[in-house]
């Protein structure tokens, strides 16, 4: 049988202090919602340092790293993601955390089972964006123009609020300060201090508000916004339906929810190593029935290899 690697794991002496201190988050954060006694199974690249590292602040009865057989004993399966591409693992796992940066592992999912996702999803996914606000534009700076065209594609009315809900470096702001008009409000919104940060200059150029907060407790009364823009946000809510039912509180009847990714779902899954599911929230036999049960109605689903464009409209009350 292959014994779990354990290269991809980086030695805790190479580690910096500030990459120590995520470590040891991440790993009191498991420790808090595995349930004392339990077997844990970890499955993954990297799984037998990873085990090691649980074991020893976790109160569970044993930590082992993945093998054939373990995985049906276990109370509980951590699946590690990351490593090269096709390394990662489909099957269903209780905790995944995701080590694609191995010195700065984050949790992207918890079982509902072991714990509410507000005991941790706020916290992990702003050490997932903090740590990549600084050169996210650096990165991702020619989709500049695909944002453009989304936005002007969506058909916002002019005159409105606009909301870009995980607007993170505001990339968006000034295609929506164009749909909106001199007369509309532009409001950004994001989780992360740090994406904030990145986005003021641009915010003060098209006369843009920043708002720190979380997308699944939107700061905004019912129905107050004409249009809310959203950009890779629905695969970072830990509820994506829970998501789109706020989405759709703070939109009056008739406005618009554009979901946008400046990558297709195909070629995005191939960039992470990952296979592509019928499944997935957007996947759009999933994503139809997602947003009629919490408030909208699709009106258009482009998943085309360039960008990912889907269009929904508030449904009356």
């Amino acid at each position: 049988m292959a014994q779990p690697e354990r290269t991809t794991q980086p030695e805790w002496a190479s580690l910096t202090e500030t990459q120590r201190h995520r470590w040891r988050a991440v790993l009191r954060c498991l420790a808090e919602v595995v349930p004392a006694g339990a077997a844990v199974t970890v499955d993954g690249v990297g799984a037998e340092v990873f085990a090691e590292r649980l074991a020893a602040v976790a109160s569970a009865s044993a930590v082992v790293a993945g093998a054939a057989g373990r995985r049906a004993a276990a109370d509980v399966v951590v699946r590690l993601r990351g490593g090269p591409p096709g390394a990662d693992r489909a099957e269903p796992a209780d905790v995944v955390v995701d080590l694609r940066d191995p010195a700065w592992p984050v949790i992207r999912h918890v079982s509902n089972r072991l714990a509410a996702a507000d005991s941790w999803h706020r916290t992990e996914s702003r050490a997932f964006f903090a740590a990549k606000a600084a050169t996210w534009d650096s990165r991702f700076g020619d989709d500049l123009p695909a944002y453009a065209a989304a936005v002007a594609d969506a058909g916002f009315r002019p005159g409105g609020l606009l909301v870009d809900v995980g607007c993170g470096t505001g990339r968006a702001l000034p295609a929506l300060r164009t749909a909106a008009g001199p007369d509309g409000v532009v409001v950004g919104l994001d989780l992360t201090p740090e994406m904030l940060a990145e986005a003021r200059a641009r915010s003060v150029t098209e006369h843009a508000a920043l708002v720190l907060a979380d997308a699944c407790r939107l700061p905004f009364a019912n129905r107050a916004a004409d249009g809310v823009f959203a950009a890779g946000l629905l695969m970072h809510l830990p509820d994506p339906d829970a998501g789109l039912r706020e989405l759709a509180r703070v939109t009056r009847p008739g406005g618009l929810l554009v979901l946008f990714h400046p990558t297709g779902r195909a070629a995005l899954a191939e960039r992470h190593g990952r296979t592509l599911r019928p499944d997935e929230p957007l996947a759009e036999g999933p994503l139809r029935a997602s947003t009629e049960r919490t408030g909208w109605h699709l009106t258009r689903y482009d998943d085309a290899p360039a960008r990912f464009l889907a269009v929904a409209r508030r449904s009356e009350p």
